[in-house]
């Protein structure tokens, strides 16, 4: 009698299919994905508002920077009284010149719109100059 119940019982579990568990493997997927997209979002955020390294004593500071070519950039630093325009590649900087420090173009860069306004503006007049 017991053996009846033994050999039913494997042989109902061995008729049964296995059901797949993709719901458990979606689940873990979409919280992989979930996870990705926040160490993305959170390196992005930290590129997009990193604070700009000081250096100990105030004594230089980068004014702006902009790329002419992949890995060369031309930046403007401040160092006291003067300001530098260097260029900066791998492995090499350069003075490519020197003047004085200039109030009035640090005033009207404070003043004027900054980031996504000022690029809106700059794409809508150059759209409306090809019209």
């Amino acid at each position: 009698m017991r053996n009846d119940r033994l050999m039913s019982a494997l042989s109902v579990s061995a008729v049964q299919p296995a059901i797949p568990q993709t719901s458990g493997m979606l689940q873990m997927f979409f919280a992989l994905l979930f996870v990705l997209a926040m160490l993305i979002s959170a390196a992005w955020l930290l590129k997009r508002y990193a604070v700009q390294q000081k250096i100990p004593g105030g004594a230089i500071r980068v004014i702006a920077g902009a790329a002419v070519g992949q890995r060369e950039r031309v930046v403007l630093v401040e160092i006291g009284d003067t300001w530098l325009v260097l260029g900066v590649a791998p492995g090499q900087v350069s003075a490519l010149h020197t003047m004085p420090k200039m109030e009035a173009a640090e005033d009207e860069d404070r003043k004027a719109d900054s980031g996504f306004q000022t690029w809106l503006r700059q794409i809508l007049e150059k759209r409306n100059d090809r019209s």
